[in-house]
């Protein structure tokens, strides 16, 4: 049995997803829906816009990933970057240069990049973004392994509920190489973003309800799945996999039901506790 402590209202704004066969929340929204294939060929990693051309050529997959989806959701919300608090979420961060630097360390110290290195930490992303948009809000970057983006949501749920102010969340892992393969499992690259606010806007897409549920008896809680054979076909891919069920939910908001009473999305946070989310559709008046 499980009991469940609701929290206030939010809204969400601008959602935005990338994975190479679903380059944009458009094409996602529509594959969920089932009106929509997976792109073939795949796309290309994305080029944010938000960096300097040579940045943009140097900056690692990871921050490429998470720079485009962040700039799609602030696009959609209609808000400047500048002055919106974010949280970005990875379970890994960069693990390709991990391996690099795993294996550099290990056969040529010497020759280690100061570029790799640089770009090694985990909030190199959030780094790049608030350089790129001379954002002064406040960041925060987050891990929890497999919990790692019920557990940003959280994150930024919690700060927008207490400081009544907007915030953005972006998730986002990339594929493992090297040694790395043998102990953790991720593969491709994908990526969501929203804006999550304390007031509806004319920019609102969705109210959420979100609550803490836990299991009294220890058992661990259970994920939603995904649904549609799109999302199925991702359901593997990396640990950003965990918010599927909430942007397939997102996806189905306008199918007419109007009372809000669809299905809740459960997003393991440990072994007996999960972040339970009930999106609504917003009435603009």
């Amino acid at each position: 049995m499980s009991q469940a402590s609701a929290r206030p209202t939010l809204y969400i704004e601008g959602p935005a997803f990338w994975t190479p066969t679903l380059p944009g929340w458009e094409a996602a929204r529509a594959a969920f829906r089932g009106e929509g294939t997976l792109a073939d060929p795949p796309a290309k990693r994305p080029s944010p816009q938000v960096l300097a051309p040579a940045e943009r050529r140097r900056a690692p997959d990871t921050v490429a990933l998470a720079l485009e989806v962040a700039a799609a959701a602030l696009a959609g919300s209609g808000r400047n970057a500048a002055d919106v608090p974010c949280v970005f979420t990875s379970a890994h961060g960069d693990l390709s240069i991990n391996d690099y630097m795993c294996s550099t360390l290990a056969s040529d110290p010497k020759g280690l990049s100061p570029t790799k290195f640089h770009n090694s930490v985990h909030n190199a992303a959030v780094g790049y973004w608030t350089i790129g948009t001379g954002c002064m809000a406040a960041s925060n970057a987050v891990s929890a392994y497999e919990h790692s983006f019920a557990s940003g949501l959280l994150e930024a749920a919690v700060q927008c509920a207490c400081d009544q102010e907007p915030v953005l969340l972006v998730g986002y892992d990339a594929p493992t190489v090297g040694a790395l393969t043998s102990v953790t499992d991720s593969r491709g690259l994908l990526a969501v973003a929203l804006v999550i606010a304390s007031e509806p806007t004319e920019r609102t897409v969705a109210a959420l309800d979100w609550s803490l549920a836990s299991e009294e008896s220890g058992a661990a809680p259970a994920a939603s799945l995904p649904r549609s054979e799109a999302a199925k076909s991702l359901a593997e891919i990396n640990p950003m996999a965990a918010s599927l069920g909430l942007f397939e939910s997102l996806a189905h908001l306008d199918d007419g039901n109007v009372d809000g009473a669809g299905t809740p999305v459960d997003l393991p946070l440990s072994a007996s506790l999960s972040l339970r989310l009930q999106l609504r559709p917003h009435a603009r008046g």
